[in-house]
């Protein structure tokens, strides 16, 4: 796992900073919480048990002790080693053994080699002396920069906030990105997916509402690349600013077979469902502040059905389903207005105009997907007056929905463009009214707010003149 910790966004972050203190105790209801759910508890215990390791499978470890077994997800060192290798229980294994999964390497482990149980979860490095700095999952520095010189440490496993902890209040998390503000707004605070297959814009699509956000927002950022390339974490940890990036379902499907347990559907783990839920429910916006996460989630051969993703979107406050079918059309940020969608789409909370005019985009382009078959058979002759202004809207609205972003103006040459959430509601409802009908599609391709459509409109003419 890559970690990093850097300045930027999300300003409710700060009011989270007096708690930290507090972040390397555990005790009163606490520590019953812990207990109720299994979790290892922080506090060291007297006598800790030392055990040897029986088995080795790849990065599975099977683990014997004599007496008192350390509970589920509790950290283990090995002895004897010139690095350090820990191991977090998995599974119990009759009464005297428990399966583990290595954090690092298993090169050069030997039966009988002597562990001992911490008597607490892996445990990192927490307050403001991790700012800027790249860690991996034991809490380890790994930029090359020196220890991590904190006095606090806080568990990697912890409970998701109660109920009576949580905020209510419904806020837009205005990302200056036209259709992400207009057709499926964020919440500030919530969990956003990306969705795509390989190759649609998903990365360059984070990176952006990463630079965009940064601008109009302060705080504090984690990157977390779970199973993922080093190069995506190498490549995003300049641009991280706003929140965490998780990709948590492939690499836990590999550690449920290495564990033994039956796969279910499409090879994904059985627990699929609750790990998802548990780390999803730790991701929340309290009355201490809130954590916005933008998740990048891979569709596995374009299939929204897989269980993967399915899975994840029932915890998701907003869906942005990017289309091969769109990118192929040139057409980017190539985000399926249609499927793409969000729980505060409501008038009682993005107010009445901004939710009739992104409903009257959606069913303009819903008539054009129906007549799309009709045009590819019979023509655009064949179609009604009525039928010919709704494509012409709809493709121009179409077009207008591209952005240039400012994260690939080395690739794309143009200048990138933040448009306010105001100037995006006021450049559609001047199409969906027919304000523009007399301008050119290509005046409406990859512009910012629709005076830059008449800019564009007029310097077309001079060229064709």
């Amino acid at each position: 796992m890559l970690g990093a910790v850097g300045r930027c966004c999300s300003g409710a972050l700060r009011a989270l900073k007096p708690g930290l203190s507090s972040l390397n105790t555990v005790s009163g209801r606490h520590a019953a919480l812990y207990s109720s759910r299994g979790y290892a508890a922080p506090a060291a215990q007297a006598g800790l048990a030392n055990g040897r390791i029986v088995a080795v499978i790849g990065a599975v470890v099977d683990v014997q002790f004599d007496e008192g077994l350390p509970p589920i997800l509790n950290a283990l060192e090995v002895s004897g080693r010139e690095s350090r290798l820990v191991l977090e229980v998995a599974q119990h294994l009759g009464e005297n053994t428990v399966r583990t999964i290595a954090m690092d390497g298993t090169e050069g482990l030997v039966r009988g080699q002597q562990v001992l149980d911490t008597g607490a979860p892996i445990r990192i490095p927490v307050g403001p002396e991790t700012l800027g700095r790249i860690m991996n999952v034991i809490g380890e520095p790994i930029d090359e920069r020196g220890p991590i010189s904190t006095k606090q440490t806080a568990p990697i496993h912890a409970e998701a906030p109660e109920f009576t902890d949580m905020s209510v209040e419904q806020e837009i998390l205005v990302t200056g990105i036209k259709v992400v503000d207009l057709l499926a707004p964020y919440a500030k605070g919530g969990k956003i997916g990306l969705f795509g297959g390989a190759g649609v814009g998903k990365t360059v699509l984070i990176m952006e509402l990463i630079n965009n956000v940064a601008k109009a927002h302060g705080g504090y950022s984690v990157f977390a690349g779970v199973g993922e390339r080093t190069r995506e974490g190498n490549d995003l940890y300049h641009e991280m600013i706003e929140s965490g990036v998780i990709n948590l379902k492939d690499t836990t499907s590999k550690v449920s077979a290495l564990l033994g347990r039956i796969p279910s559907a499409v090879g994904y783990q059985p627990t699929l469902a609750t790990d998802m839920g548990t780390m999803q429910e730790r991701i929340t916006t309290t009355k201490k502040g809130s954590i916005t996460s933008v998740q990048a989630i891979y569709v596995p051969a374009d299939d929204l059905t897989d269980p993967a993703p399915a899975t994840t979107f029932a915890h998701l406050d907003a869906t942005t389903v990017l289309s091969r079918a769109i990118a192929e059309l040139g057409i980017y940020p190539a985000v399926d207005p249609l499927d793409s969608t969000s729980r505060i789409m409501d008038p009682n909370i993005v107010g009445s105009e901004h939710y009739d005019v992104a409903r009257g985009v959606q069913k303009i382009l819903q008539d054009y997907k129906s007549l799309q078959d009709i045009i590819a058979i019979l023509g655009m002759d064949e179609l009604s007056e009525e039928d010919k202004l709704t494509v012409a809207r709809a493709r121009k609205i179409q077009r207008f929905l591209s952005q240039p972003f400012q994260v690939a103006e080395v690739f794309t040459g143009h200048m990138g463009k933040l448009v306010p959430l105001k100037e995006t509601i006021k450049g559609f409802k001047s199409i969906l009214g027919g304000e523009y009908d007399a301008l050119p599609e290509q005046a409406f391709y990859m512009v910012g707010p629709i005076e830059e459509v008449v800019q564009k409109a007029e310097k077309l003419a001079e060229e064709h003149s």
